[in-house]
């Protein structure tokens, strides 16, 4: 039997801010009925400020699911989208008193619903891991790619296929495919930061960093930018100051900043340098 927080308990027997928002513009799903777990939410925005006057959710699942969108509604009513974009599925957790490892995909799928809920308001497709360019269908019994179970071993730091289970649910049902898990378990691990020590490679040369920036900018970024008719060039690598210009769509485009921000900045620091700071230029 799993331990739930009496947190987690409230939140289940008297789930918060239940239904949906009257003329929401700001709508967000993820997961699915075909895995057991699944979640909508509408988020009210005033346009002027980008603060989340309400939120609301629908979903079908668990105790832990529900518990984890009511939360969700809670913790998002009152900040602005730049803030409420921060919130991982590990402050989603945290704010429960915690969950069973077992069931934090849970927490994964509101911080799904959440990011696509601000991808709907900004007018940007919410990328659906299937339809993600060069993604692979890893898990064919939930429908996990390659690119989730990624990014939930390099954000959760997990290492090992129960884990990896746990966040995604992949791996859970038939195990035909925890062959492929464990292999990107370890290929994530090999590039994640690990503590510097006497005999760590020295920092990045300009040469080298220039290098990985424009890899990461042709391999992760532009291929988002142009499914909306967008792109970017990069301009110059100064230092950990990399300067870029947005092209097409982009260009000039009230969303800017944010994609800056969004993606071309945490793009770069997950896969160049923690601290690389992004800036237009504008000519």
């Amino acid at each position: 039997m799993w331990d739930y927080t009496d947190k987690v308990k409230k939140h289940f027997f008297e789930p918060h801010n239940v239904g949906e928002v009257l003329d929401p513009n700001a709508v967000g799903e993820a997961g699915s009925l075909v895995c057991g777990d699944a979640l909508k939410l509408s988020l009210k925005v005033d346009p002027k400020t980008e603060k989340i006057m309400d939120a609301k959710f629908k979903t079908f699942g668990c105790g832990s699911a529900i518990a984890s969108s009511s939360v969700l509604t809670d913790m998002v009513i009152g900040k602005t989208l730049e803030e409420a974009a921060r919130i991982t599925n590990r402050d989603i957790a945290d704010e429960l008193g915690g969950l069973p490892q077992e069931k934090m995909h849970c927490s994964v799928m509101g911080m799904e619903a959440l990011e696509a809920a601000i991808a709907n308001y900004r007018g940007q497709a919410a990328p659906k891991a299937e339809e993600e360019e060069g993604a692979e269908v890893v898990c064919k019994c939930f429908g996990v790619t390659d690119r989730k179970i990624e990014r939930a071993v390099r954000e959760n730091n997990l290492s090992s296929i129960e884990e990896v289970t746990n966040y995604t649910k992949a791996g859970g049902a038939c195990g035909s495919c925890h062959w492929k898990i464990d292999e990107i378990i370890q290929r994530v691990r090999e590039t994640m930061n690990a503590p510097r020590s006497p005999e760590s490679p020295k920092p990045l040369t300009n040469l080298k960093r220039m290098q990985l920036v424009q890899e990461t900018l042709d391999r992760e970024v532009r291929p988002e930018l142009r499914k909306d008719g967008g792109d970017l060039e990069l301009v110059d690598v100064d230092g950990k100051l990399v300067k870029v210009r947005l092209l097409g769509m982009c260009s000039g485009c009230q969303v800017a900043d944010f994609t800056l921000k969004a993606l071309v900045g945490r793009k770069l620091r997950e896969f160049v340098e923690p601290d690389i700071v992004v800036e237009e230029i504008r000519e």
